[in-house]
């Protein structure tokens, strides 16, 4: 993936149509290199969490082209290349496995990130429920040594609807479920890449089902 982090370190300092343009075989090269690891990571993920049904790396792989209409930031173009590999694809309103490639911040994680209002309720109340069993999840010590911390977006007041005495109250004020594992450009441009990558997957795994049974239950 060597190539892929050198087009994506000279599209941060070149962001523009025009140098996009004439680099643009460059960056079909690179797409397909995300193509085929994000088919590899669903043909893998498929073995432990069939879930995720018939997905086709194109169904999970995001476009580059930045939506700038009510952004302040009128650059065209995403500085990185992403998947988010979950039932429905990459517009899913589930818990899935994300893979994120840029030069110096490239990571795996995955969970819930930013779900709506009515998926983050059911969350909330699935935990609420069942607050044991996902502190066994997240706080193992296999988890934690993959995902040191969940993704830090937090309310300053107990959520509507749910008692503020809850012993694990903090648990039900995060606004996302999402988890990251940083991986270095060595990792990213050497052989053992695709291998960190489902050893993350794995271990994400059954807090994925945990949150997706959630949104099954609750909505």
């Amino acid at each position: 993936m060597q190539e892929v982090l050198n087009f994506l370190s000279e599209l941060r300092i070149n962001n523009n149509k025009e140098w996009f343009d004439q680099n643009r075989d460059r960056y079909e090269e690179s797409r397909k290199k995300v193509l085929f690891l994000t088919e590899l990571v669903i043909h893998e993920v498929s073995k432990f969490d069939p879930e995720i049904g018939s997905l086709t790396a194109k169904d999970c792989v995001f476009r580059i082209f930045r939506d700038v209409r009510f952004s302040h930031d009128k650059t065209p173009y995403k500085i990185n290349m992403g998947s988010f590999i979950a039932r429905g694809g990459r517009k899913s309103m589930g818990a899935g496995y994300y893979l994120h490639i840029e030069p110096g911040g490239s990571f795996v994680g995955g969970g819930s990130y930013c779900p709506p209002a009515d998926s983050l309720k059911a969350l909330r109340t699935e935990i609420f429920d069942h607050p044991d069993e996902f502190k066994k999840l997240i706080y193992s010590d296999s988890f934690r040594r993959t995902y040191p911390e969940m993704y830090d977006d937090k309310l300053k007041t107990p959520p509507k609807g749910f008692p503020k005495d809850f012993p694990e109250i903090d648990l039900l004020k995060y606004k996302s479920y999402a988890f990251t594992s940083r991986i270095d450009d060595s990792v990213v441009a050497g052989d053992a890449y695709v291998g960190k990558i489902i050893d993350a997957f794995k271990e994400l795994a059954p807090v994925n089902r945990f949150l997706n049974t959630a949104i099954d239950k609750w909505l």
